[in-house]
């Protein structure tokens, strides 16, 4: 990707999703190590359970908006919430991985590129809408949730997750920048410079979070999201928060992850780095919750109904 791509794509939002999310398409899974076994089939049910709870299981059909590689819908499916499934995403490269991802798994999937703002399903089509990290991203999240809702059977359910609140975004982006510019910088001196990846993959890197912060149109005050839902018509309107201190170390992970040469890191830090988040987690969910306010948190997940 080049800096005149990057530099094109600012002025429509909708562009630069197609750009990036194509360009992304078929690494995204290792940079947010994604992957289709019991880790991330868990991480995907608890979020649904921690939002909407199990009542309604098996929902014989559901859309996943902005469905990315189909990490949420797929490993929905695997853990006995969905038993059919639809898949929708503005960028051709992603909708192409997740068809592809589903067919591997053995999981009955169709497909269509799609803009979130005009999903091109009948009235009443569907049990549930799903998705995850992919609100912040549409122009007008009003608009997409009155389509979410017309797409709905009446009573249907639909479940967001993963999205960036305005305080939560604030602090990662920040810790990210800071672990960038000392990661790339200590990797220069003598002794460590076998960390440092070749500078045109760092200039790839730096062009690929630029274009990232272009497609991140919105943060979310949670309150405010509940608000949006309910203006677009959603009834019984929840909202939760989750990740504080998991985030805080997350973030600077992924982002050293993304600046030194991956033969470098291997199984044992994989597996320190998702221990060490599944524990911050908890302590996150158990204690820190009933402590900070909703809104210090990274992630904040929606739900509501037709």
């Amino acid at each position: 990707m080049s800096w005149d791509e990057v530099n094109a794509a600012r002025e429509d939002p909708k562009r630069a999703n197609v750009l990036y999310h194509d360009w992304e398409a078929d690494t995204y899974e290792d940079k947010w190590s994604i992957s289709y076994d019991e880790r991330c089939i868990s991480y995907a049910r608890d979020r649904f359970i921690t939002i909407a709870g199990r009542e309604g299981w098996p929902y014989p059909t559901a859309l996943e908006v902005g469905c990315g590689t189909g990490f949420f819908l797929l490993n929905l499916m695997q853990a006995g919430v969905v038993e059919r499934g639809f898949v929708t995403d503005i960028s051709p490269g992603m909708v192409q991985v997740a068809l592809r991802n589903a067919e591997v798994l053995g999981l009955e999937v169709s497909g269509r590129v799609a803009d979130a703002e005009r999903i091109p399903f009948e009235d009443n089509a569907v049990d549930l809408v799903v998705g995850h990290a992919v609100l912040h991203h549409i122009p007008d999240v009003e608009a997409a949730f009155r389509e979410v809702l017309r797409v709905l059977k009446p009573g249907g359910r639909f479940v967001f997750a993963g999205e960036p609140t305005r305080i939560g975004d604030w602090y990662a982006r920040r810790l990210g920048q800071l672990t960038w510019w000392a990661t790339t910088n200590l990797t220069r001196l003598p002794g460590l410079t076998g960390w440092r990846r070749p500078q045109r993959e760092l200039d790839e890197s730096s062009a690929a979070a630029a274009l990232e912060a272009v497609v991140d149109l919105h943060t979310f005050d949670p309150d405010e999201l509940a608000a949006t839902a309910k203006a677009a018509g959603a009834r019984e309107v929840k909202v939760a928060t989750e990740e504080l201190t998991a985030a805080m170390f997350g973030w600077p992970v992924r982002t050293f992850e993304a600046a030194v040469p991956r033969e470098k890191l291997g199984w044992n830090w994989a597996m320190f780095a998702y221990r060490t988040w599944q524990i911050l987690s908890a302590v996150d969910a158990r204690v820190l919750r009933h402590l900070v306010p909703k809104e210090f948190f990274y992630n904040v997940l929606i739900t509501g109904i037709k």
